[in-house]
């Protein structure tokens, strides 16, 4: 079990500019996708909208924030990182990086999800 049992709580244990980066995060999301669902699952906050949509999680350094369909995503500005077959991410280094470019990688995200949960 998650020493986390909420998004608020994972993200008030964060610290300096990751918490505010956390709390925009999750304000993004829920701009875009106001019906998300937001809960803890393999233990870093995860929101679901119509199947998994994405998620985020903390590191020394930077914020990772994932989407689970991620190879499916248009990235017109070339921000998704990963290898694996489905999931790709951002590497958020500063709350500058959350803006609307990551907005729109969201909301394609979304309309993945509400067009063809497979």
């Amino acid at each position: 079990m998650s020493k986390f049992e909420t998004i608020d709580e994972y993200t008030q244990a964060l610290d300096g500019w990751k918490l505010e980066a956390a709390r925009k995060l999750d304000q993004l999301v829920l701009e875009v996708a106001p019906e998300a669902q937001r809960v803890m699952k393999w233990k870093q906050p995860t929101y679901e909208d119509h199947g998994l949509l994405c998620y985020f999680v903390a590191f020394k350094n930077h914020i990772n924030f994932g989407f689970f369909r991620g190879t499916e995503i248009e990235d017109p500005n070339g921000l998704l990182e990963g290898s694996g077959d489905k999931m790709r991410h951002v590497k958020i280094k500063s709350t500058d990086d959350i803006n609307d470019a990551l907005k729109q990688l969201i909301a394609f995200a979304l309309e993945l999800n509400r067009n063809n949960n497979s």
